[in-house]
Parts: structure tokens; C-alpha cells; sequence
């Protein structure tokens, strides 16, 4: 726990003192990609100790100041929509609450939105998807910028390293958004009483997925494939204890470089193990090598896992494309590619927010929301929602109101993701989809051949998350 009892500025001048050298030997990160498919991958004390809370603000009614928060996102390189999603989400959130359009920009810099008479300040720096450039980024935003709390990292391996060299010693807030992995809120060595993630994580994926296609289809045997780095092993951990639970047999894992291209042997040694599907953790560096061999093979079983994001889909899509001609429902069926679960995509949720979310979101930024806004979104709506509650623009004050907070505005509905207090987590519903070619509707605002269709099935949020009393949960708080 946080001892109050310390000022925030003494941590600042130790973190000053220790600087981003002496920090580089902590816990290092891999810079994974952090998008899921069939496998892919955001306090102000006196000297004296004393919060500054009641100078700013005391009841819900009166709160006003501001808040300064660190945004760290990949702005540049060859994953920046994975940021720029991450930032049009949360500035979505936070326009949602204050009644106004959202920023319109994902550069760096400084930009400010007003919730009522409370400014957040957002300091946007480019993470450029490296670990090494998020813990020299955060300690700069901490030490110099004085935020009060700190949003974002794309990259688990970019996330962790915040983590431990950052969030840990200075004793900031941080609300990751999306890193995937789900090691951040299950292991001893992420989990922290000032580490929130209302972003969903692979364990969310697969005790969805796992459950729909242990329960809902004829397979009974899989072979599970992932990345050889993080994102990639939880997914197939995740993978692999769910599908296990629920009765179907583990025929094999094997992990893979990113990138990987030689995979007509692989398929084929599921093909000879009798598998009757297989999942993967992989991004778009490596799904359409898999999916070109697939196709293009003689394969009995489907392919299962998460519906990524419009950069993997385009991809994914472009390959069925060469593959099959002009895509059908039926052709997709028969190719044996899904059905997919989905963490969050524009058509999966019915509801007025979700309905203002999407319209909103198009008409600002050309695109519809993706994989990862609604969760950037919820963080934004939190964190207002917290402010508004405690009345206070303190960064732990903040943090103490998350806590498991119900939050009111998200785009799965109003209440729609609740913070565990077991580990700060937070829970939501999931969809499965089948992938069918995308609507005219869509096609301007969706850069895909194919798309999520309606979904097959919706599991609740009660189930998605691993619980307290789980053999996987190594986090108490």
C-alpha cells in the first residue's frame, strides 16, 4: 500500500537522482505487438506530506482544477495505428463526459479537454513501440512534468517496464490501455494498488473464446501456436488452462519467431496429430504467412481465436481474397477461418453509448472504432468518473476512486465494466463473431475485405475474467 505518509516530491528527487540509467536494471520487456488474432498486439504533496486535495477541490459538486496525465502511445513506426486507436478511444471518453467533439489530432504534444470546471491536461509523447523509450519517457513525465497520473503502452513488455522502474518507485498511478498481456494484473511482479487496466487482456479472450468453442462446436482436440514472446505465450497459457477446464484435449504447443514464414510443416503436424482446430497468438507480422499456407493447404480443421484489429483484418482479408475470389458468408465458412471472439468492434454492442460512440468516432477521425477503443475509452470515462466522485484532481485520490468502481459511460453499455478489487482489472462482457465480407455500409469507414458479422454469442462479464480464487491469479491487493 502507498504510504501517505511520504511525499510525492521525495519520490520525484530519488527518481531524479536514480535516473533512467540506473533504472535500466530492472525488470526488462519484450516490445510485442499487443492486437489478437487467430492470435494479434494507455499525487501533488507539500513538502510537509500533506495533500493539496482540499486547496483544489472538496465535494463532488464544487470539483474543479486540473488534471495532468502522461499518455504514452506509439505515434510513429510501423504500429502507430495501434496508438493512434488508443488515443482517438481515450479522447472519445473523455469528450463523452464533457458533452463535446473529441481531439481531433494523434500527434504528440499537449492537448486539454474540460469535464465540467476540471481541465485535463494530456501529454502525448511516442513510445515508438520500444520498452526502453516508454521507461525513459515516463520517468520524464514523472520527474520534470509533474503529471499526476500516467495513461497508455501498447507494448505488455513497454508496460511492465513502466511498471517496475517507474510506477512502482515515483508511486504514480498508471492506467494501462491496451496492452494485452494478462501477466500485468495476474502477476506478483506487475500487479500493484496503483496499476489499473480497464482494457481487455488475452485471458479475457480465451476464457470467452476457449468456453464458446469447447461448448458450442464439435471440436474436441486443438493445437495451439503463438508468438515466442510474451503476448504470444499468454495467449497460448490462456488458451490452453481454459480449453483444458472445459474437456478438450492439448494435442501440442509450439512458439514461433515473429515473422515466422515456414508453416506448411507446422500445419501439417497438426493435420497428423488429429487436431480439429488450432489457435494462434500472433500479429500481423506473422498471421498472413499462416493464412496463405493454410489456405492454400488441405486442412480438416478451423482456425479459432481473436478478431484483431483493421490493419490485421485487411491483411487477413486480402489473403482470402487471393485464396477464394469474391468473398461470401459461405466461402468464409467452408475456408474453416472462425468464428472469432472479439474484445471490442463497432457492431458488437446495441446501446446508446455505443451508438454515439461509433457516430462520433467516424465522423472525426474516418475510420469506425476498433479493437482497442473501447477500453481507452473507458479508461478516459473512469478516471472523469473518479474525479467527479472523489472531487478531487489529486492522482491518488483518483486512484482510490477507481477502485472497484462500476463505470457508468463505456461503449458496452451504461455499467458496462466494473474495476476487481483483487487486482484492478477491469471486467466486461466479450462477443464471438463470424468473419463475413464487409457491408457497404461500412466500407468507407472500414479498411477490410471482411468484418465481424452479428454476434454468435455474448458472454458475460462475470465470466470472462479470471477469478480471485484462481491457480492464475497471483495478484492480492
Amino acid at each position: 500500500m502507498v504510504d501517505e505518509t511520504v511525499s510525492r516530491r521525495r519520490w520525484l528527487t530519488a527518481l531524479g537522482a536514480t535516473g533512467a540509467a540506473g533504472l535500466a536494471g530492472c525488470m526488462g520487456g519484450d516490445e510485442g505487438a499487443q492486437d489478437t488474432t487467430t492470435g494479434d498486439d494507455a499525487t501533488t504533496e507539500t513538502d510537509s506530506g500533506m495533500t493539496e486535495t482540499t486547496a483544489q477541490t472538496t465535494t463532488q459538486a464544487e470539483t474543479s482544477g486540473t488534471v495532468k496525465i502522461g499518455v504514452l502511445q506509439p505515434t510513429s513506426g510501423d504500429l502507430s495505428y495501434y496508438g493512434e486507436q488508443s488515443l482517438w478511444g481515450f479522447y472519445s471518453g473523455l469528450a463523452y463526459k464533457a458533452g463535446t467533439d473529441p481531439i481531433e489530432s494523434a500527434s504528440t504534444g499537449t492537448h486539454t479537454v474540460s469535464v465540467g470546471d476540471v481541465e485535463y491536461e494530456l501529454i502525448v509523447r511516442d513510445t515508438g513501440f520500444a520498452a526502453d523509450q516508454a521507461q525513459s519517457l515516463a520517468t520524464d513525465l514523472v520527474q520534470n512534468e509533474e503529471v499526476d497520473m500516467l495513461v497508455g503502452c501498447a507494448s505488455s513488455g513497454a508496460a511492465n517496464r513502466v511498471i517496475n522502474t517507474v510506477v512502482t518507485q515515483a508511486q504514480v498511478p498508471y492506467m494501462v490501455a491496451p496492452a494485452a498481456s494478462a501477466d500485468i494484473t495476474t502477476s506478483s511482479e506487475t500487479c500493484n494498488n496503483l496499476v489499473f487496466r480497464a482494457s481487455e487482456n488475452t485471458a479475457m479472450d480465451a476464457r470467452s473464446g476457449g468456453k464458446y468453442v469447447a461448448n458450442e462446436t464439435d471440436v474436441s482436440s486443438v493445437y495451439l501456436f503463438g508468438a515466442d514472446y510474451s503476448f504470444g505465450r499468454a495467449v497460448v497459457s490462456n488458451y490452453k488452462q481454459v480449453l483444458e477446464d472445459e474437456g478438450v484435449e492439448i494435442l501440442d504447443e509450439k512458439f514461433v519467431p515473429q515473422g515466422y514464414s515456414e508453416w506448411e510443416g507446422l500445419l501439417d503436424n497438426a493435420q497428423e496429430a488429429g487436431a480439429e482446430g488450432i489457435v494462434g497468438g500472433f500479429t500481423v507480422a506473422t498471421l498472413p504467412n499462416l493464412f496463405t499456407s493454410f489456405l492454400n493447404g488441405d486442412y480438416d480443421y478451423r482456425v479459432f481465436g481473436g478478431l484483431a484489429t483493421q490493419i490485421t483484418n485487411s491483411v487477413v482479408g486480402q489473403t482470402l481474397e487471393k485464396a477464394l475470389g469474391d468473398l461470401t458468408e459461405e466461402k468464409i465458412s467452408e475456408a474453416k477461418v472462425g468464428p472469432l471472439t472479439t474484445r471490442y468492434h463497432w457492431n458488437q454492442y446495441d446501446n446508446d453509448i455505443n451508438s454515439e460512440f461509433v457516430e462520433t468516432y467516424t465522423s472525426t477521425y474516418g475510420v469506425v472504432p476498433d479493437l482497442f477503443t473501447s477500453g481507452s475509452f473507458t479508461a478516459a470515462s473512469a478516471i472523469a468518473q473518479a474525479v467527479e466522485e472523489t472531487g478531487s484532481t489529486d492522482g491518488r485520490d483518483i486512484a482510490e476512486g477507481l477502485r472497484g468502481m462500476t463505470v457508468s459511460a463505456t461503449p458496452k453499455g451504461e455499467d458496462g465494466y466494473t474495476f476487481q478489487e483483487y487486482n484492478n482489472q477491469a471486467r466486461s462482457a466479450m462477443t464471438v463473431a463470424d468473419l463475413v465480407p464487409t457491408s457497404d455500409e461500412w466500407a468507407d469507414s472500414w479498411d477490410a475485405a471482411v468484418m465481424p458479422g452479428e454476434p454468435l454469442s455474448t458472454i458475460g462479464e462475470d465470466e470472462t475474467t479470471i477469478p480471485q480464487d484462481s491457480d492464475q491469479m497471483g495478484c492480492s491487493l
